[in-house]
């Protein structure tokens, strides 16, 4: 992995994490957002590819979409857990 991809998944993350938690709250910072949004990534492209959806867009603008709503996905989850872990004590 080159210094450039690593900084495109980086820039990838925090936009979509940053989206994400904007869109749906509970940011979770700077380090938490670009987590986020990485993992939102790799969500967001298992869900479309499930779904037989293809990227809206291209490019850097279509992978930073499919990242946003993977990211709103995983925020969704996280906050579903959340509420269930502490609601039961």
């Amino acid at each position: 992995m080159t210094i450039e991809t690593l900084l495109i998944w980086l820039f990838v993350g925090l936009i979509a994490g940053w989206l994400a938690s904007a869109v749906v709250g509970g940011g979770y910072g700077l380090v938490g957002d670009i987590v986020i949004g990485i993992v939102g990534a790799f969500l967001g492209g298992w869900l479309f590819r499930a779904l037989g959806a293809t990227s809206p867009g291209g490019g850097i603008v279509g992978t930073i979409i499919v990242a946003f709503i993977g990211a709103c996905v995983l925020l969704l989850i996280l906050r579903a857990i959340h509420r269930t872990r502490y609601r039961s004590v």
